[in-house]
């Protein structure tokens, strides 16, 4: 493969047969996240053989506790930063999930591009001591934020982010999108040496139960939950996005497991195009809270325009996202009605809207 050819689309030639999960020895890093404690339920449905390291800097023990307490999760408790931590979590282990990263909601990627910038050495890491250790397969978890700025600020346009676009002139979205585009070039250069099959996931605005305020849904209910007033809302509320339901990543990301070898990046992302304000006037009716919208500009935004094409995910991976945004909020309002207390969210919200 060229360096010229490092963006372009994967043929569906490149697309191979699901595989069996049973007893396949997997790692999951950040595997007590929200999105990786998802996975790591998924795969040991499947029957795989599940390994876990996170630092629990943002990650909670009691999401995968069941499995660990059962025998089918190993934990590792540590920073990937440390060489030993890394090696150590990728001994004997075949499939390698790449979701753990210093990251926060777009609070914390405008306002913390120092600590974001760690994510370059966290992965490279993480990649040396995989090939040490003849892992065969990463799946590394990217992101929209790969997407250069400068595509992403005209609402009016009907705008679907092919994969291809992620090419030069590159112009991510700050220190956290520059890591991630990083991440994904590294191993197509991997794959292309022969030294161990990859993939790359672009997650898209994802939510739902066990999500964090940092994020922007999350941070919607917390505010109609502690029933602010008036509400909220960063930005002027024109911003479109395409949330993205858990479940339907988790699949998208096991299927790009099974599918893609060489390195290709597909997009993960519903195809709603959804603005801001919309989004939040249907929080407030779903949850019986009407208080009037104050709309703070001077906050971080991020694009005014990101949304994903999944078109080629579904035509390598057989996959396209099964939870329309209004099912997905409902669930996720109920998750979080049930488990969260008013007080404790009115006392911290601030410092969780931008911390990690």
């Amino acid at each position: 493969m060229k360096t010229s050819q490092l963006q372009q689309e994967p043929t569906p030639s490149k697309v191979r047969v699901p595989l069996n999960w049973l007893n396949k020895r997997v790692l999951v890093t950040g595997g007590t996240s929200f999105i990786g404690s998802g996975l790591v339920g998924a795969l040991v449905s499947r029957g795989a053989k599940v390994r876990v390291v996170d630092d629990m800097s943002t990650g909670r023990y009691d999401y995968i506790s069941d499995h660990v307490n059962s025998g089918d999760v190993e934990l590792i408790t540590g920073d990937l930063l440390d060489p030993s931590v890394a090696a150590r979590s990728v001994k004997n282990i075949e499939f390698l999930f790449h979701l753990a990263a210093i990251h926060g909601g777009r609070g914390y990627v405008d306002l913390h591009n120092v600590e974001c910038s760690m994510n370059l050495a966290l992965d490279r890491q993480l990649f040396h001591e995989a090939v040490k250790a003849n892992v065969e397969k990463i799946v590394f978890a990217s992101s929209g934020c790969v997407y250069p700025n400068y595509l992403q600020t005209d609402t009016q346009k009907e705008l679907y982010l092919t994969e291809n676009l992620a090419g030069p002139p590159y112009d991510a979205d700050n220190m956290y999108g520059w890591a991630k585009l990083m991440g994904e070039l590294t191993l197509q250069q991997y794959a292309e040496r022969g030294w161990l099959r990859t993939a790359s996931c672009r997650y898209f605005t994802v939510y739902g139960p066990r999500g964090k305020e940092d994020h922007a849904v999350i941070a919607m209910i917390a505010r109609a939950f502690i029933r602010q007033n008036p509400f909220e809302v960063w930005g002027t509320g024109e911003q479109i996005r395409n949330w993205t339901y858990i479940d339907d990543i988790v699949e998208g990301t096991i299927s790009a497991a099974e599918r893609i070898d060489d390195g290709a990046a597909v997009n993960l992302g519903t195809m709603e195009r959804i603005r801001v304000a919309d989004a939040a006037a249907m929080i407030l009716r779903q949850m019986d809270v009407d208080v009037p919208l104050k709309f703070l500009p001077e906050m971080p935004t991020g694009p005014y325009n990101r949304v994903a094409s999944n078109q080629l995910a579904k035509e390598l991976l057989d996959w396209e996202p099964r939870i329309l945004f209004r099912e997905g909020i409902q669930r996720t309002i109920d998750w979080y009605v049930n488990n969260r207390n008013p007080e404790q969210v009115r006392a911290h919200l601030e410092s969780l809207l931008t911390e990690r």
